[in-house]
């Protein structure tokens, strides 16, 4: 979806005007994907511009540098500083952060031994990622024809720039079909996660989510969730999930950094629930956006507020 551009994107240390912020076109990451990346909000709240989870968004962005034998020269206290000076210097008291580090230019070829490991962080104004009124109706998905890669093939618990080639095949694929979203299965047939969002379905009063094992990104609203629920006394379940179990859910949500807290309202044009957000949904949405809105203690320390 589109996104207002800001002022300034941050570049391996220096401010740099947007529209100034290129790299060139033999970089290794624009011909075989080497980035990693991280997806986050900062919110509008009662003491100021929040952002949600900032250690632990900076802490994934390591770990899959890591993964992929990146070593990324900034420290993680550079980088989170940085991210507050760009929200600070762009003046936004909400936005999407978009952190990247690629292999840039210096030679080509599968190797990457040799090029330079370069860093970006840009911050823009950006809506609700499945559409304005989705956090209320809910959005149409479909199971997706693309599984997600196999285990010892793509690392999923890293956030690769190389992975989303297959996560824009299922997100193309319900596009074509008329739906808003899909819903990948694990190379064994169990729910994996959406194009670019975990997911959960309710059953009986509990919350039900795929494992680690089932090729997803441990995503920290997913955890976030995990806490919420808990604290609002509902059993939470991490197992694998027949592609069956979809359709016959009481409720099916996402979530995300873009997408939050987004309820789904059909899969393959079957009805979940009501159609619309349900009661469960309803109650972790409410105390999600407190939260990060500050009108309740944030007693989580989730929050990072840009002074």
């Amino acid at each position: 979806m589109p996104f207002e551009k800001a002022e300034k994107i941050w570049m391996n240390g220096k401010m740099v005007n947007w529209d100034d912020a290129k790299i060139h076109v033999l970089s290794h990451v624009v011909h075989y994907g080497s980035s990693v990346f991280e997806g986050a909000r900062c919110y509008k709240s009662r003491k100021g511009p929040a952002i949600f989870r900032l250690k632990e968004h900076t802490d994934r962005l390591f770990n899959s540098a890591k993964i992929y034998r990146m070593k990324i020269p900034y420290t993680k206290e550079e980088i989170n500083q940085a991210i507050i000076d760009l929200i600070k210097f762009n003046k936004m008291d909400e936005c999407y952060i978009r952190p990247v580090v690629y292999r840039g230019y210096e030679q080509l070829g599968v190797d990457p031994t040799g090029c330079p490991i370069d860093v970006a962080i840009a911050v823009m104004k950006w809506g609700k990622y499945l559409g304005k009124d989705s956090l209320e109706n809910g959005v149409p998905v479909c199971v997706s024809s693309w599984n997600r890669m196999a285990p010892n093939t793509f690392p999923a618990m890293a956030k690769s720039g190389a992975n989303y080639m297959n996560s824009q095949l299922i997100k193309l694929e319900a596009k074509e079909h008329g739906y808003v979203e899909g819903i990948a299965l694990d190379v064994f047939g169990h729910v994996s996660e959406g194009s670019g969002e975990n997911i959960f379905i309710v059953r009986d009063g509990a919350l039900i989510t795929p494992p680690f094992g089932a090729s997803i990104l441990p995503g920290i609203i997913r955890n976030s969730v995990i806490c919420l629920a808990q604290e609002l006394g509902l059993k939470v379940i991490e197992e694998n999930i027949p592609r069956e179990a979809l359709y016959i859910a009481d409720e099916v949500f996402f979530t995300g950094s873009a997408a939050e807290i987004t309820p789904i309202s059909s899969i393959d044009k079957i009805v979940i629930g009501t159609g619309k957000r349900g009661p469960i949904t309803a109650k972790l949405q409410d105390k999600f956006f407190k939260i990060v809105e500050g009108q309740i203690e944030d007693k989580y320390g989730w929050l990072t507020i840009v002074k």
